[in-house]
C-alpha cells in the first residue's frame, strides 16, 4: 500500500437532464466530503445516492481529486 495521501471528492445536486452530466443549479451544489480511499468515497457516494432514489434528477459523483492535482498519479 502506498503512503502517498490521495484525494477523492465526493459532490451532487440535481441535474438539467437525467441523460446528462450538466447540474441545473450549481449555487446548489451539495459538497458531501473529502475522503482519503475510494472505499470511503464510495460509502458516502452509495449513502447519497440512496437518500435520494426518489429523485430522478439527483445525482452524486466521486471525482478522483489526486488525479487532477498530480496527473502522474495512477
Amino acid at each position: 500500500m502506498s503512503d502517498k495521501q490521495l484525494l477523492h471528492i465526493v459532490i451532487g445536486g440535481e441535474l438539467k437532464d437525467v441523460a446528462g452530466i450538466e447540474f441545473r443549479d450549481l449555487s446548489q451544489v451539495e459538497f458531501v466530503g473529502a475522503y482519503p480511499t475510494y472505499e470511503d468515497a464510495h460509502k458516502a457516494w452509495k449513502a447519497k445516492a440512496q437518500a435520494t432514489v426518489d429523485n430522478a434528477h439527483a445525482r452524486y459523483f466521486i471525482i478522483h481529486a489526486h488525479k487532477l492535482l498530480d496527473p502522474s498519479v495512477a
